[in-house]
């Protein structure tokens, strides 16, 4: 069997991240979506809410599971006997990042690779960070999210005023 881990996270989930996973899904038996606990930065949702909208989001994914982690990603791919890291590019500007990244994991673990996937042309200037700021300025984000995540959202910024 072919394993793979996408990590992230996943601060929310947005279309891109779906269009990856769902070509990381007809490429590799099982997908680990990898959602770290990021303790530099201050996220929108918690750990378990994120989760929640990632299983809300995949619901017609067979072959991904879900789980969080925190620590170096080549440990936990190899706790769940993974061989592949999943990273999208979106841009050129990804790439320099991301090969270091995977460089680094090779140096850490010489058996686990990196799959760099482009997402859908549609979602290339999509990020996280970016729905996040749209949303918190009342814009319209359900061409960029799953309308879960997006009443989430909603719901989120509502409180925070």
């Amino acid at each position: 069997m072919k394993i793979a881990v996408y990590p992230g996270t996943f601060d929310p989930i947005t279309n891109g991240h779906l269009d990856i996973l769902m070509r990381a899904s007809s490429i590799f038996d099982i997908v680990y979506v990898a959602v770290a606990i990021n303790l530099r930065k201050e996220p929108l949702f918690s750990t378990e809410e994120r989760i929640k909208l990632i299983e809300e989001s995949i619901k017609d994914f067979n072959n991904v599971k879900i789980e969080k982690f925190n620590g170096l990603i080549v440990d936990f791919a190899q706790k769940v006997g993974a061989t592949v890291v999943i990273r999208g590019l979106r841009a050129i500007s990804d790439f320099d990042y991301e090969f270091q990244m995977a460089l680094t994991n090779r140096q850490l673990n010489e058996n686990i690779d990196t799959v760099f996937l482009m997402p859908h042309k549609d979602y290339t200037y999509l990020s996280s960070s970016t729905v996040r700021e749209i949303a918190k300025f009342n814009g319209d984000v359900s061409a960029f999210v799953p309308d879960g995540v997006r009443k989430a959202m909603a719901k989120k910024f509502r409180r925070k005023k």
